[in-house]
């Protein structure tokens, strides 16, 4: 699929910056919505700062084709409503008992009628029952669902918004997953009977993706909404809208047999050209990318990075190709320069995990700046 990038400006001073293609997100919803057909509504998923995205910014953009958004805890819900997209906003992991009295206004997930018994205590509340299928994490087992909805219905001031399963392996094992959504279809309709109107979903971005045929009443669109599929054989109908860069700040030029960053764990075996980069694993670059065949992009290159990755600060090999780099140029940790691109996944596979925690992993000093 062909990109093409809005213009961003960057001030020349900035040492590391993530650039977000806000048309890139509008793309992405399109193609969520052209998978589940017209009628399911779309949960847009912002919990973790968007996936690093930025939530103010994802949320105002995604608001006008999505009906609800959906967090993690009170604070990132606050965030959203800041924004000040009108659109509903779901709590979707359990609150401390702290946090019921200030959900007001909000739909809040729980996964017992005790637990909704103590939301309306605190006033009227809107709930999305959680039952668990197979995720083992939270949810009122389905074996005891239809008793828990059965006392839920009776509280005062108490509306049931939604009910909902969890998929654990949507991405990886379909035989599991079809038989979780064929019981929960067949237990949604019971509940049903019990509350009619009830609103179900089930579909993570996987599940999205690889099962458009249950999407129910609502969808929880998470990573794919930021360009990256969970199935990789579908990657080009998605295009990632986050690129993280990095100036170099300084060129050396070292002899044979130097040790590089600490540990000494990667020692020059020729005179060797190096950039160091103004990002470390505090701004989120991990440390086990570190002699792991790990590249950094720089004047439309790929260079290794060499020796251990620190806090502030990466260097990078340029000996092959990098005898015009400078102080100050624009270096690639992810996206695209010229034909080459290195991928959050890329990233995620060399550092021996997946691309949620990448893009989560990057940090505030990172600049975020917005085109598109």
């Amino acid at each position: 699929m062909k990109r093409i990038a809005p213009p961003f400006d960057i001030p020349p001073a900035l040492r590391s910056w993530a650039e977000i293609n806000l048309s890139a997100l509008r793309h992405n919803l399109a193609a969520v919505r052209s998978s589940i057909g017209p009628s399911p509504a779309i949960l847009a998923v912002v919990k973790a700062n968007a996936y690093g995205h930025g939530t103010a910014e994802v949320a105002r953009a995604l608001a006008p084709n999505i009906e609800i958004f959906g967090v993690a805890n009170l604070p990132e819900a606050r965030e959203v409503i800041a924004a000040g997209t009108g659109r509903d906003v779901m709590l979707l992991s359990p609150c401390l008992p702290a946090e019921r009295p200030l959900t007001a206004g909000l739909i809040v997930t729980v996964s017992s009628a005790a637990e909704a018994a103590a939301f309306a205590a605190c006033g009227p509340v809107r709930l999305n029952f959680k039952i668990d299928t197979g995720m083992g994490r939270v949810g009122a087992w389905h074996d005891s669902a239809l008793d828990e909805v059965g006392a839920i219905v009776g509280l005062p001031g108490v509306t049931l918004h939604s009910i909902s399963t969890h998929l654990p392996s949507s991405d990886e094992d379909a035989g599991f997953t079809l038989g979780q959504l064929e019981a929960f279809a067949a237990l949604a309709a019971r509940i049903r009977a019990i509350v009619p109107g009830v609103r179900v979903h089930s579909l993570n971005s996987a599940g999205i993706l690889a099962f458009p045929a249950h999407a129910a009443d609502i969808v929880r669109a998470g990573l794919v909404l930021y360009g990256i599929s969970p199935l990789p054989a579908i990657q080009d109908r998605f295009l990632p809208a986050l690129s993280w860069k990095a100036r170099v700040t300084l060129v050396r030029n070292l002899p044979a047999g130097t040790g590089i960053s600490y540990g000494r764990t990667f020692l020059t075996s020729r005179p060797t050209r190096t950039a160091v980069l103004a990002a470390g694993y505090a701004d989120g670059f991990p440390r086990q990318l570190a002699g792991r065949g790990t590249c950094i992009l720089i004047g439309g290159r790929r260079h290794p990075v060499v020796g251990r990755v620190t806090m502030d600060q990466v260097v990078v090999d340029i000996t092959d190709g990098g005898e015009s780099i400078a102080a100050g140029d624009e270096a690639v940790l992810i996206g695209r320069q010229g034909d080459e691109e290195i991928t959050a996944a890329e990233l995620a596979a060399r550092a021996d995990t997946i691309p949620w925690e990448i893009l989560t992993g990057i940090q505030d000093r990172v600049a975020r700046i917005y085109a598109g």
